[in-house]
């Protein structure tokens, strides 16, 4: 019976060791390679600042045009764009604009960080059935492991600030264009892959003039779910110092301040809403579409 008592605490000392050992290595890799790595997202970092700043700085009824110029573009639906209108302005009016357009300027970027990388990893699953076995197990665990943890070896690397917040997005948020990239091509039919090779369609060919066409709905369906997962992300993100409605929420739960975290947590639905409302009607049009093409 003495093996049941050696064993646990054993074990304790294992898991300490290994704990030791992974934070030693992770520190030496961020103080080695953390410069770096800002150096490299330097960049991006620029990029969202602009944009957060021509947002935030053009004149609101400018931004509420364009706004609902792609809402109408995207859905061709009256009542969407109205809707769309008289959210933001709304939105406006109780005072939450600029955190409304930071916010903005944050999801937009990280869903097209998310399109420009995803897109290519889904193809890549769906044109080798080696790199879906390895890269389905990564997914599964970006999409169960806790949000909070992405902070902790973002922050470690990157410190405090918006890169690091959209880095912590972006990894979130990532996994659904990946899997349904993947899904959209794999699910084209063999007998429209076979026709094109028969014209002597080459394999580049194929890709985007057959499979990615066909795919585009359930590609822009991956879309929707990183703009959901983004926008859930986003009160998470200010604890690291994304600016945008997720501080005041945040604020709000600190403080227990009820009517603030209300408004902005609506704020936030409406965002959420109107996406959600725009990318679904694309991808219902590039469906209806897809299927009167084939008929």
């Amino acid at each position: 019976m003495d093996w049941l008592i050696e064993f646990p605490s054993l074990g304790r000392r294992d898991l300490s060791t290994l704990r030791q050992t992974v934070d030693d290595g992770f520190r030496t890799f961020s103080r080695a390679f953390g410069e770096s790595l800002e150096a490299f997202f330097s960049p991006l970092l620029k990029f969202l600042i602009w944009f957060e700043h021509l947002l935030t700085n053009a004149p609101w009824p400018l931004v509420i045009g364009a706004i609902a110029l792609l809402a109408w573009l995207g859905s061709r639906s009256w009542k969407i764009t109205v809707g769309t209108i008289l959210a933001f302005l709304v939105i406006g009016y109780f005072g939450m604009w600029e955190d409304t357009m930071a916010t903005l300027a944050m999801i937009s970027v990280a869903t097209f960080v998310c399109i420009a990388v995803g897109i290519p990893i889904g193809i890549l699953m769906a044109r080798s059935n080696i790199a879906q076995r390895i890269v389905t197990p990564i997914l599964d665990v970006m999409q169960t492991i806790p949000s909070f943890v992405y902070l902790i070896p973002v922050v470690m690397l990157l410190g405090i600030g918006k890169v690091p917040g959209l880095l912590a997005v972006c990894i979130y948020a990532i996994p659904p264009i990946v899997r349904l990239t993947n899904l959209g091509i794999r699910l084209v039919d063999k007998d429209v892959m076979e026709a094109a090779e028969a014209f002597g369609a080459s394999a580049r060919e194929k890709l985007f003039g057959v499979q990615i066409p066909l795919a585009l709905p359930n590609i822009f369906a991956g879309v929707n779910q990183t703009i959901m997962m983004a926008l859930s992300m986003v009160v998470i993100a200010s604890m690291i110092g994304v600016k945008g409605l997720g501080t005041p929420v945040l604020r709000a739960i600190s403080n227990q301040y009820l009517a603030l975290g209300l408004m902005n947590g609506l704020a936030i639905v409406a965002l959420a809403i109107i996406f959600d409302r725009v990318s679904q009607t694309y991808g219902k049009r590039l469906q209806a579409y897809r299927e009167s093409g084939h008929d």
